[in-house]
């Protein structure tokens, strides 16, 4: 299921309130400033802290 593009001008990260990145290969959305990353369930962002995936640097700087 495809994540709907004006969603990502609407959503902020739950923890800085910063800009989410969408991430299509593992259907995130990812905060790099917290380096954590929101799953999507069925198309919907779970935004919620103890769901998110913390990211290692390297993850970030690819």
């Amino acid at each position: 299921m495809a994540l709907d593009p004006k969603l990502l001008d609407i959503v902020a990260c739950p923890v800085c309130k910063g800009r989410l990145n969408y991430d299509k290969s593992k259907q995130e959305l990812v905060c790099r400033f917290d380096r954590l990353a929101y799953p999507l369930e069925e198309g919907i962002p779970v935004l919620l802290e103890n769901r998110a995936r913390h990211l290692p640097l390297e993850e970030l700087n690819p």
